[in-house]
């Protein structure tokens, strides 16, 4: 049995370190020369989970390229099994990531192959789905294809929001457990951001989802929020590098914990400690921990 599919997108990164990033209309020179790198967030979350020791198998689409022949080797090379990644007439999709010293990042999408994925291309995997032990999603592929996912699977159901864009109610009555950031919680309401926990928590309660909501909140930590109580997770305090990836690990963290029965609030625990090693080394795929990594700064 597959631990966990992950079904969601596949990109080559571009990664342009910076001293600042760059307001609109103003031209930045780069700190250093730029580099290539695996990326996509779902492909991101399918190598965080296979470097935690779960049997990973991914759910995407490439082109058919040199890059899609790249990306597919780069995460078969990590134990995720890539044989329901789909060779698309599309170019493979790409990602421009602009980051600074200090860990601030913007990133900008072509998404290519990742947005001819459609919902008939899963129906020959209902198998893999339907007996996956979790399925975890992001949105960086179209609704229809995160909604017929969501719809297919009969274990866990991890949803990521992310890029933000509202969620049919449907779909988010069948997700299990909830992981947006404060703005992406705001963009699944169509209301401004709240301000507190307080307020954030009660607009978690509101979208209906039936299992716990874990709003992300940067250096702030993790807002673990249920029908009748929420936590407050801190942040790991360390030197960040690059916070490209710490979502990513984050996620495939916490659905990694789950698998192993622990506790809402301890697997968002679990994930804090594994997306704050992600932080301290740049990148987003190749800055995933291994397990021993996170245990030891247990």
């Amino acid at each position: 049995m597959t631990d966990i599919v992950v079904v969601g997108s596949l990109n080559v990164d571009v990664v342009v370190p910076l001293h600042e990033l760059p307001a609109p209309g103003q031209t930045v020179l780069g700190a250093a020369d730029h580099r290539r790198a695996g990326g996509g967030k779902g492909a991101n979350q399918a190598v965080a989970a296979a470097r935690l020791g779960r049997r990973v198998a991914m759910v995407g689409a490439v082109g058919i390229d040199a890059d899609g022949d790249w990306l597919l080797g780069l995460i078969a090379a990590e134990g995720v099994v890539t044989d329901a990644v789909l060779r698309a007439p599309r170019p493979t999709g790409q990602a421009i990531v602009l980051v600074t010293a200090d860990g601030d990042s913007t990133i900008a999408v072509s998404s290519g192959a990742n947005m001819w994925l459609a919902p008939e291309h899963l129906a020959p995997l209902r198998d893999l789905l339907g007996s996956a032990r979790a399925v975890l999603l992001q949105q960086e592929v179209d609704a229809t294809v995160v909604a017929e996912a969501v719809r297919l699977a009969e274990g866990l159901v991890v949803l990521n929001p992310a890029p933000a864009r509202p969620v049919d109610p449907a779909t988010l009555a069948r997700v299990d457990v909830l992981v947006p950031n404060r703005g992406e919680l705001a963009a699944l309401a169509g209301v401004p951001v709240p301000v507190g926990t307080d307020g954030l928590a009660a607009l978690a309660r509101s979208l209906g989802t039936r299992g716990p909501v874990v709003v992300t909140l940067g250096g702030d930590g993790a807002l673990v929020v249920t029908t009748d109580r929420q936590w407050l997770v801190p942040a790991e305090q360390v030197d960040a590098v690059d916070a490209t990836g710490a979502g990513d690990t984050f996620c495939a963290a916490l659905a990694d914990a789950l698998l192993d029965g622990a506790a809402i609030d301890e697997a968002a625990r679990w994930a804090s400690r594994a997306a704050a090693v992600t932080v301290t080394r740049p990148g987003a795929m190749a800055a995933a921990p291994r397990r021993a990594e996170v245990s030891t700064t247990a």
